[in-house]
């Protein structure tokens, strides 16, 4: 089913997430290299940093010199404090915005002191929280946190899942499509959550953004590890794709 054609918005919106999966690598990129990839200017590629690096996304790097993410939010299948990264997330995304001035310093004070117990280096602060609300739609936010409950469950308990999917990039965009994956671990990108998988249908390794996700069901069936299908394989196949399904 196909999909009219896409906003300004949207456009720019993914664009950030491909260059934040080109970046994702930890090798310098040039502007010059990353404006041939996306097919935009220079000077686009210098905002679009900006925007990235405002928005709380580790990038480092300058004009003239190139551009590198040198520590992706990460959560991986098993993490003691997936649950309060989570609830950290919703509240400040949320209540950030809302237009009650007693709720947003609630979601702001709820996310230090979420900061102030857990050990360094584990997520974001708060106010990285905060700023995370601009590079991506919020509705983009909203389409994905439906799904994270069940695809948490997915990851951790290694089961496949059938999902209804709506292509990114290319002459696919915007159509959809049924895949049998297996999920191998969830990632927070500014508002945008992706799954890394292994899609049993095309035997190879994708990356998902989340509010692509359209419906999800749990086949109850379990996987187990396969050498080339692991999460440590999933992760030698990013450091050498950049491309977003």
């Amino acid at each position: 089913m196909a999909r009219g054609r896409k906003s300004t918005g949207s456009q720019r919106s993914e664009r950030l997430f491909s260059l934040i999966q080109i970046l994702r690598d930890s090798k310098l990129h040039t502007a010059r290299g990353l404006a041939a990839q996306v097919n935009v200017s220079e000077r686009t590629i210098w905002r679009d940093m900006a925007t990235l690096k405002a928005s709380g996304v580790p990038v480092e790097g300058e004009r003239g010199v190139g551009y590198t993410i040198t520590a992706p939010i990460t959560l991986p299948p098993l993490n003691l404090t997936m649950g309060e990264l989570e609830a950290l997330h919703l509240a400040v995304a949320i209540l950030g915005e809302a237009s009650d001035p007693e709720l947003a310093d609630s979601a702001q004070s709820l996310a230090a002191k979420i900061d102030a117990i857990l050990p360094e280096n584990t997520g974001p602060t708060s106010a990285a929280w905060a700023h995370a609300l601009h590079p991506f739609a919020f509705a983009d936010m909203q389409a994905g946190f439906k799904h994270i409950p069940l695809l948490r469950q997915a990851v951790r308990e290694k089961k496949i899942l059938r999902i209804t999917y709506a292509a990114l990039s290319g002459e696919a965009s915007g159509e959809t499509s049924p895949r049998l994956v297996r999920p191998l671990q969830l990632e927070y990108w500014g508002r945008v959550w992706t799954m890394g998988v292994w899609c049993e249908e095309c035997s190879a390794f994708q990356t998902l953004r989340v509010d692509r996700i359209e419906h999800v069901i749990d086949t109850s069936a379990q996987f187990k590890d396969e050498p080339g299908k692991t999460l440590e394989d999933f992760i030698a196949f990013q450091n050498t794709s950049h491309v977003p399904m």
